[in-house]
């Protein structure tokens, strides 16, 4: 069970709003069809995942505090991620607030709270909340409601960069590692979009959750969107990091995601150092036993 710091620590990166709206890009999506019954089991329209799109068991299923949705960090052994030496270690050293081997807010080292990008995959398992998806017949684009962060997907037959030292190859050239990486998807079905992402940020500047679960610039990760019906959208996500972990495993299975009307208007969620440090002045450091005098 969450204390009450931990609530206050989570809810103090979502202060402050705006707006920020997008319609979709496909003429089936303008109808507001979440208020309509009789359009729920509408068909799923061929290759298009566009849309606002919010967790169908209500915005809180997003926010995975306790860890990824499919594994999260609660102490449960069939939940122990299959960690290699190096793995382990890194874990160890990651001080989170939140999962079984908490800490007290005082001696935290997440890299989010010191308003660093959260990178990817960290993006689908933190406050993942309303979901943007924009298309068009290159590429996807995929706007999260947290920190105002997107990235692209493209979908124009190009092959997935190779992984080298210290980041990607792309034909003859190097390029850099990138917090959210480099993503390329294909349609293996009508209503399935399968992405593999590579080339991002190494083990000592992102965490995988926020319950200090490692990701190396190694991994591999695989996600798949499966619009189920008009209204409805599933998203498995699995990882492959080598450095990490002994084997690949499903941090998301089929997490259920429903489209909103065309015209909700998205709120702002974002980091702000000015906060983080007043909430350790008057509540982290004063809750650890932490005189600042």
């Amino acid at each position: 069970m969450l204390n009450r710091w931990t609530v206050l620590k989570l809810a103090l990166p979502a202060l402050t709003f705006s707006c920020l709206a997008f319609g979709q890009t496909a003429p089936s999506q303008q109808s507001g069809a979440v208020k309509d019954p009789k359009k729920a089991q509408a068909a799923a329209p061929r290759h298009d995942i566009s849309g606002t799109w919010e967790p169908a068991n209500g915005p809180g299923d997003g926010i995975q505090a306790n860890g990824v949705k499919a594994m999260p960090n609660d102490g449960n052994p069939a939940h122990q991620l299959p960690y290699t030496p190096l793995g382990l270690e890194t874990f160890k050293s990651h001080h989170a607030l939140i999962g079984a081997d908490q800490v007290l807010p005082a001696f935290y080292n997440d890299p989010r709270d010191k308003c660093e990008p959260i990178g990817f995959p960290r993006a689908d398992f933190y406050n993942l909340r309303q979901t943007q998806i924009l298309q068009s017949d290159y590429k996807v684009a995929v706007l999260y409601e947290y920190a105002q962060t997107w990235r692209v997907i493209w979908t124009d037959g190009r092959e997935l960069p190779k992984l080298v030292d210290g980041g990607v190859q792309v034909g003859k050239e190097i390029r850099e590692q990138r917090f959210y990486g480099y993503s390329v998807g294909k349609w293996v079905d009508d209503t399935t979009l399968v992405v593999q992402t590579v080339g991002m940020m190494p083990e000592d500047r992102v965490w995988l959750d926020i319950t200090g679960r490692p990701v190396s610039d190694a991994v591999r990760v695989e996600e798949q969107f499966h619009r189920v019906d008009h209204d409805h959208l599933e998203l498995t996500v699995t990882i492959d990091d080598p450095k990490m972990y002994t084997k690949p495993w499903m941090a998301m299975n089929k997490f259920p995601m429903k489209l909103q009307d065309p015209h909700t208007d998205v709120m702002e969620m974002y980091c702000s150092p000015s906060e983080m440090e007043r909430y350790d002045k008057l509540i982290g450091n004063p809750a650890s036993g932490v005189d600042e005098k």
